[in-house]
């Protein structure tokens, strides 16, 4: 590789380097609704049973309209169904309204974030004129990720709306409107679970008197059949600093005992985004970094919805995905991937992903760079808590926590060495999390960034902030999804999962299987269609029946 010397956020000069072309990841593509078999090479181990679930955007274009960002793509379900060392591999669109709507127009009908839906062309000039002026369809295009709530399996993203799905036959089963049942105008796709089935998750909500962002609580099982998200509560209200330009967020953290939402400087403009189709603008438009602004965690207590007096606050900063969060004596240990800059999401406009040369290095050197970080925050801090001193007494932490007057400022301790530089970072974050989350633990895994998608996967060890490395040129792996083994003494006993695609080779992406604890390869199953770059997935365990 040629390496310049030309610096980036968070990445220094000597870890630059000129990018191959990705084009082909936003490629359209098929969907595979009949299982198909996989060439497998190596050995996938004969105790995984069940099937790998993921979620993404595969069609970037209807009829003769594109769409404008990655994140508009229409929604594509994937599973990779493993028994006895043999995999399978099907695909479906999702059914959602957006969906079938831009098919039967045969152009897009329903705006996304980065894409506007244009008049009707076969419309006069009036008639177009006074179509900028009727209620937008809200798009439901649920292509982020897959989750469960009571046990069943929903495609979602970050409206208010998700979809039921068959996570066998990969159907859509049933529309699902979260509104419906507490009053919030969408949620994340990154909810908490605790281990009695208990969900957790996020939802903003609209209202004369500003935004307000709303902590959402969801009971572990069903009293009928039927029922989706019945007996769901909001847990507590928490209303943003700036009334009419609430934070952007993607997720938040969960420790035993508590809930954190990190109100980041990403900003919505409220008014630039409702006013969007009147200006023929998307609501990319209405989003934008302020970085005049601090980040603030609110702590929120999960039994009685209380939120903590104490006002924790940090350097401005982005975060998309927390790795975990435990509590350890009186603090709040919190780790997530984070970043000193907020330009990033605007960035990922299909063209600039179909960008070559030294256009597209420049794109790359534009985007924020995301690395391991952890902050601790103490939890009984009251009047009597000195201020302008360090609160942070864990051994060996680098990270600080200050209180001044009535708020705690913190800075954070680096979870990663030198070397994680010459990997653009890391995100796409996962741990073992059945056992692990919201406990202490040692080891994460995710994806290195060394292009505007993920190109290496990495395993990081707390203990001496190691890491090892899986990677092959022109190789992209995706987000990984750790499975431990069936008799499991040690956290990292199992295997990680990724889908891995190779824009300049034609149908040859596939399901790689590592060995979670020397990190090299088991076996890959390749897939003989095409698939895109997806977000996020999950696995869905098969019970084990004696013959």
């Amino acid at each position: 590789m040629c390496w310049k010397k030309k610096k980036a956020d968070g990445l220094p000069s000597q870890y630059m380097h000129d990018l191959p072309s990705i084009e082909n990841i936003v490629t359209s593509v098929e969907e595979t609704p009949q299982a198909i078999s996989t060439k497998v090479t190596g050995q996938i181990p004969e105790w995984i049973n069940g099937s790998f679930l993921r979620n993404g955007p595969g069609k970037f274009e209807i009829g003769n309209d594109k769409f404008n960002h990655w994140f508009d793509g229409m929604a594509l379900l994937h599973q990779f169904k493993i028994s006895k060392g043999q995999v399978t591999y099907k695909s479906r669109f999702l059914c959602s309204d957006c969906y079938l709507y831009n098919k039967e127009n045969n152009r897009i009908m329903v705006s996304e974030y980065g894409t506007v839906a244009m008049p009707d062309p076969c419309k006069n000039f009036f008639q177009r004129f006074l179509s900028r002026f009727e209620i937008p369809r809200n798009s439901d295009n649920a292509s982020v990720s897959l989750v469960t709530y009571k046990g069943d399996y929903y495609a979602c993203t970050e409206s208010n709306f998700m979809y039921r799905v068959d996570p066998e036959t990969l159907e859509t089963m049933k529309k699902v409107d979260w509104s419906k049942f507490v009053a919030v105008n969408g949620s994340t796709a990154h909810p908490h679970t605790d281990p009695d089935g208990t969900t957790y998750n996020m939802g903003n909500s609209y209202t004369i008197k500003g935004a307000f962002y709303n902590i959402i609580k969801v009971p572990p099982t069903k009293k009928k059949p039927t029922e989706t998200l019945e007996g769901a509560t909001v847990l507590c209200t928490i209303p943003s600093i700036e009334r009419t330009r609430p934070s952007y967020y993607h997720s938040f953290a969960m420790t035993e005992n508590y809930l954190v939402f990190i109100e980041i400087p990403i900003k919505l403009d409220l008014l630039k985004i409702v006013t969007g189709r009147l200006r023929g603008t998307s609501i990319s438009d209405g989003v934008y970094w302020d970085s005049n602004l601090d980040t603030i965690f609110y702590v929120i207590h999960k039994q009685t919805g209380k939120v903590s007096a104490t006002k924790y606050r940090a350097k401005p900063m982005t975060t998309f995905h927390q790795i975990n969060a435990y509590e350890e004596g009186n603090f709040l240990i919190m780790d997530l991937c984070a970043s000193d800059n907020g330009e990033t999401i605007n960035n990922y406009m299909i063209q600039n992903l179909r960008k070559s040369g030294e256009a597209l290095n420049e794109v790359y050197n534009k985007m924020c760079k995301m690395f391991p970080r952890r902050f601790v925050l103490p939890l009984n801090v009251n009047d009597d808590t000195p201020c302008d001193q360090n609160l942070n007494t864990r051994p060996n932490s680098t990270a600080t926590a200050v209180k001044i007057a009535n708020e705690v400022h913190c800075t954070h301790e680096d979870l990663h060495g030198e070397d994680l530089y010459k990997y653009g970072g890391l995100e796409f974050p996962q741990i073992n999390y059945a056992k692990y989350n919201t406990r202490p633990y040692r080891y994460f895994y995710g994806c290195g960034f060394r292009h505007l998608v993920g190109d290496t996967l990495i395993k990081m060890d707390l203990e001496g902030k190691h890491m090892m490395v899986w990677e092959e040129p022109g190789f992209y792996p995706s987000e990984p999804v750790f499975i431990p083994s069936p008799d499991a003494t040690e956290e990292d006993d199992g295997v990680l999962m990724s889908v891995v695609i190779t824009p300049d080779k034609d149908k040859s992406a596939f399901l790689l299987v590592l060995d979670a604890k020397s990190f090299q390869e088991l076996g890959r199953a390749e897939v003989p269609v095409n698939i895109p770059y997806g977000f996020h997935g999950t696995f869905n365990a098969t019970a084990h029946v004696e013959g």
